[in-house]
């Protein structure tokens, strides 16, 4: 059975993870036989969101990890407690989170820095030889990581900002739909826009079956 760290960054697409991508994740590997290790760093949010009334909720602070932990039932570990030796592959759901907690891109767009935990644990991953895939935004993460030295293709739909961005961090970007998949066989990598791009949670799911298929196929 092939093990895919699953990394979150909170819990709520505003200020974490997006909650239809983690569970469109979750399932498709489910589904496909693998067994999914839910992982997150610890460590204070950039700010708490009130999803109702989309803005910032004054005063509150919350965890990374212990919000990660509502998403995933409880089932969760420290990103720093997994043992790269035991999995497969690595997966990053979208949501503001990945922009907002595993790096800084909601606020210094190409400028970014993204979490050491998570930095370290990527660059581990690729040097180990395990495939990495990212949903939504969270491909930025791979261009801030990898960009300079690998120059990954990568996609996070049709957003010509965005893709700007990820180009001046020095990856490449690729335009695709919704239900597509960018492969990037050379760095082991595979990147889906998700909800950049959906228009609904069925879009999604269908779009996280196939990523996941190919994140999958690309493990050794």
């Amino acid at each position: 059975m092939k093990k895919v760290a699953v990394i979150l960054s909170g819990c709520g697409v505003f200020d974490g993870s997006e909650i239809h991508e983690a569970c469109a994740a979750l399932l498709a590997l489910h589904r496909a036989g693998a067994e999914a290790v839910i992982c997150a760093p610890p460590g204070p949010q950039l700010h708490v969101m009130n999803h109702l009334a989309g803005e910032p909720a004054e005063g509150d602070s919350r965890d990374i990890l212990v919000e990660s932990a509502r998403l995933a039932r409880g089932e969760i570990r420290p990103l720093a407690e997994i043992d790269m030796a035991a999995l497969d592959a690595v997966l990053l759901p979208g949501g503001f989170g990945a922009a907002k907690n595993l790096c800084t891109f909601a606020v210094d767009g190409e400028n970014c820095t993204v979490n050491s935990e998570v930095e370290s644990f990527l660059r581990k991953a690729h040097d180990q030889g395990k495939a990495i895939g990212a949903m939504c935004i969270a491909p930025v993460i791979l261009a801030r990581v990898f960009g300079a030295d690998l120059k990954p293709s990568l996609t996070i739909g049709n957003d010509p900002t965005t893709a700007a961005k990820i180009i001046l961090m020095g990856a490449h970007h690729i335009d695709c739909t919704a239900s597509e998949t960018v492969v990037d066989e050379g760095n082991n990598m595979v990147t889906t826009p998700a909800y950049m791009l959906a228009g609904n949670i069925g879009e999604v799911f269908d779009g996280a079956e196939a990523f996941v298929e190919k994140l999958l196929g690309m493990c050794r």
